[in-house]
């Protein structure tokens, strides 16, 4: 039984290894993610910044994604953006395509963007990864555990270097996560 559907947002997706452990903990059935093609187009645009190889490999990777959760990704209800408001604009697809697609929140480090006041009118939460992979390692230990070792071999193997744990975990922006379990 998968958890509560999460909305994904790009910042959550660009970078590699806090992506993978929310993916991690999605396909361990922890929650459902959701996107749109939209948000997927924006990882992309964002390393298209580090050089054409890095938006070959994101494209790749979102390649990866569509198939791997092929529900994942779903357009807003049409005029829907048009009756929300949030602080900057450019955001509103987020919101819309979190209430399209029934979200319980939104998963983001924009923290700014996406004040709680303004998600709670249309009954969403806000979630940053860092805190909700510490709820998830708090009710399911092993299960982040596991996560968090698969994770822990990749970044070994693509980059050929000897990563620790608690390194690697706060790179990722993920410090409690890190202390927890480094």
């Amino acid at each position: 039984m998968n958890g509560p559907r999460l909305l994904i947002d790009a910042c959550v997706l660009f970078p590699t290894v806090m992506r993978a452990m929310v993916l991690e903990a999605a396909a361990e059935g922890l929650f459902t993610p959701l996107w749109s093609e939209r948000i997927l187009e924006e990882w992309a645009r964002a390393a298209a910044r580090l050089g054409p190889a890095g938006e070959a490999q994101a494209r790749g990777e979102i390649a990866l994604l569509r198939a791997a959760w092929p529900r994942a990704s779903l357009p807003p209800a049409p005029g829907l953006e048009a009756r929300l408001w949030l602080p900057d604009p450019n955001d509103l697809h987020v919101l819309a395509v979190a209430v399209s697609g029934q979200a319980a929140g939104i998963l983001t480090l924009n923290a700014k963007d996406f004040p709680r006041n303004l998600l709670a009118e249309q009954e969403l939460t806000r979630e940053d990864p860092d805190s909700l992979l510490m709820g998830f390692w708090q009710a399911h230990p092993a299960r982040i555990e596991a996560a968090a070792t698969r994770v822990l071999a990749e970044a070994r193997r693509l980059s050929d270097a000897d990563w620790q744990m608690r390194p690697l975990l706060k790179k990722a922006r993920l410090p409690r996560l890190a202390r927890a379990l480094g």
